[in-house]
């Protein structure tokens, strides 16, 4: 849906439409039932399905008296069937579910989410609704959540998992979950490979959110726009159209767009370790 067409509410009216104070809602978000997005200012905005899941919160809390964590599984147990009856992902879409690959892996190594959320250094809340809906993290999150749980993000978003294709097309790509905002990550070469080989569609102020770093080696080349690269928390390049940047991958490393426009790069990992 195009965002221009989706409806937001605000604290009060989604508190009213929910039929609980707009308190409430802060707590509901403050014990990861439901965590709605930001405005560019920073205020919440919750849309007609965070509204819907309110209401489903509601519920259980009047009409089966359950807790929290009671809610939570609830939810989440209507999310998976929910995404049973999904249908298959079209061309180019991005691989479903990668929230619910981590939610797996976190069950597997027997943790909570209270447990990885601290582990990792991000609200319980946000941890929740990652795994429910496969948004709402940061793209050092995301990497930082794969190397927890001793995997890469290339593996969870099924990019080794596709037939591979000696020759991708233009626009023919499949796509990495969109789970960062501002950030489309396309991949060029699919299938099991010695290189992970991305395109980097940046919008304004799009960033890592910090800096990560992980095993081998990577090149990256600026297409269009600026990017600016910082290696090890002091080293500053500033990329434009044309230029590039090679650098070892166990070097903390962080980036930021920092062009009014869209920023596009070629990017390069070897062996693929993100």
């Amino acid at each position: 849906m195009n965002s221009a067409e989706t409806v937001h509410y605000k604290v009060a009216e989604a508190a009213r439409l929910a039929g609980v104070s707009a308190s409430t809602l802060r707590l509901w978000e403050s014990q990861g039932l439901v965590v709605p997005g930001r405005s560019d200012t920073g205020h919440r905005q919750y849309s007609a399905d965070d509204v819907a899941r309110l209401k489903r919160i509601a519920w259980f809390r009047a009409e089966r008296g359950l807790n929290p964590a009671a809610i939570r599984e609830a939810l989440e147990a209507e999310d998976g069937q929910s995404e049973a009856h999904h249908g298959p992902a079209t061309e180019g879409d991005a691989p479903p579910g990668v929230g619910r690959k981590f939610r797996t892996l976190r069950h597997a190594a027997g943790k909570t989410l209270e447990q990885v959320a601290g582990d990792i250094g991000i609200a319980t809340s946000v941890l929740s609704t990652f795994e429910r809906t496969s948004q709402g993290v940061t793209f050092r999150v995301m990497h930082d959540l794969a190397a927890y749980y001793g995997t890469t993000v290339s593996k969870l978003s099924g990019e080794d998992e596709a037939e591979r294709r000696s020759v991708v097309r233009a626009g023919e790509w499949k796509f990495w979950p969109e789970t960062s905002p501002g950030v489309v990550v396309q991949v060029l070469a699919d299938g099991r490979n010695m290189m992970d080989c991305h395109r980097f569609v940046l919008s304004p102020g799009a960033c890592s959110d910090g800096a990560y770093r992980h095993e081998g080696e990577e090149f990256i080349h600026v297409l269009s726009g600026h990017v600016e690269i910082v290696l090890d928390g002091d080293e500053f390049h500033d990329l434009g159209p044309g230029d590039s940047l090679y650098f070892d991958s166990r070097r903390r490393h962080s980036w930021r767009n920092r062009h009014d426009g869209e920023t596009v790069l070629i990017w390069i990992n070897t062996p693929p370790t993100f």
